[in-house]
């Protein structure tokens, strides 16, 4: 279930900040006729942390209904203290699932065994199996692969989302967890080499705008072949960099709504993508969608905005 290209779902938003749930209904359209296997909502680049109370509820309560099972739904869950997140974990259990991604805390930076221990009481009340999240630039605290592979063996946790960079990395995952452990990466730029390497696949802010692009590239990576999986990545290689041009998902949303996937709303303390970036994200989404060919696109799911 959790292989191939899953995408790091934006909320889409009006120019109020509200949720624009037509917008939503399209994005996950989108996904499910481009080859994303699974969605992850109120993740990191659907600005989580700007949610109010009950809105992460109600964006998932739509997506079940509309995915009927034909993707992965997972919900993205994280704080600082463990009581919280376990209760929320808790929370969730009536929501269809099929799984949580759960992040490390931020701020406190907790040693590795207090990780372990955030980590492992959270799984003994989730109510579907638990994906870790180890993103060491945005939270000051790095997961490192020994405890990931002492989470391995709670029967819960099933897999991580790997955002550090290194394929050595992910090599090292896979070499200490167990057979059916899922290892994903978080780190669109180095995705097709980490599954080359033993990865099952992304979780991917790319792919918000080319789905159907980075599914081609997973599936040419999970099938070995290397010559094809490369030479699609390479097509993409501008656009994973200039997408991190600003903090994401700034430049993600910017480029979805100059796609007309959705309309342009933010919630402070993110602003629009500044007029500087705007002309270099806008030349590596022209760049990827004139490589012809050797890129496969999802037909456009506009707002008419």
């Amino acid at each position: 279930m959790f292989s191939g290209s899953l995408v790091a779902l934006i909320t889409p938003m009006l120019d109020d900040g509200a949720i624009d749930f037509d917008a939503w209904d399209r994005l996950l359209d989108l996904h499910l006729h481009s080859g994303t296997s699974g969605v992850i909502v109120g993740g990191s680049t659907g600005e989580s942390v700007a949610l109010a109370e009950g809105e992460l509820e109600a964006l998932l309560a739509r997506a079940r209904r509309h995915i009927r099972g034909r993707m992965a739904l997972i919900a993205g869950l994280g704080g600082s203290s463990t009581a919280a997140v376990a209760g929320r974990a808790r929370g969730l259990a009536d929501a269809g699932l099929d799984a949580l991604l759960v992040v490390t805390p931020a701020y406190n930076r907790p040693m590795q065994q207090g990780l372990y221990l955030h980590f492992a009481a959270i799984a003994a009340v989730a109510p579907v199996p638990v994906l870790l999240y180890n993103v060491p630039g945005r939270t000051g605290v790095d997961l490192l692969p020994a405890t990931v592979g002492r989470l391995a063996e709670l029967q819960r946790i099933v897999g991580i989302k790997e955002a550090v960079g290194d394929v050595g990395r992910v090599r090292e995952l896979v070499k200490g967890t167990p057979p059916g452990f899922c290892v994903l990466s978080g780190d669109d730029a180095t995705a097709c080499a980490a599954v080359l390497a033993g990865a099952r696949g992304v979780i991917s802010v790319t792919a918000n705008v080319v789905p159907a692009a980075v599914a081609a590239v997973m599936a040419a990576a999970l099938s070995a072949d290397r010559a094809l999986a490369e030479r699609l990545d390479g097509a993409l290689a501008l656009l994973h960099r200039e997408l991190s041009v600003e903090s994401n998902p700034i430049p993600v949303k910017w480029a979805a709504a100059e796609m007309k996937l959705i309309n342009p709303g933010i919630r402070l303390p993110l602003t629009w993508l500044s007029e500087a970036a705007q002309a270099r994200v806008r030349a590596a989404l022209n760049a990827a969608q004139s490589a012809g060919g050797a890129l496969p696109q999802a037909r456009a799911f506009g707002t008419g905005a």
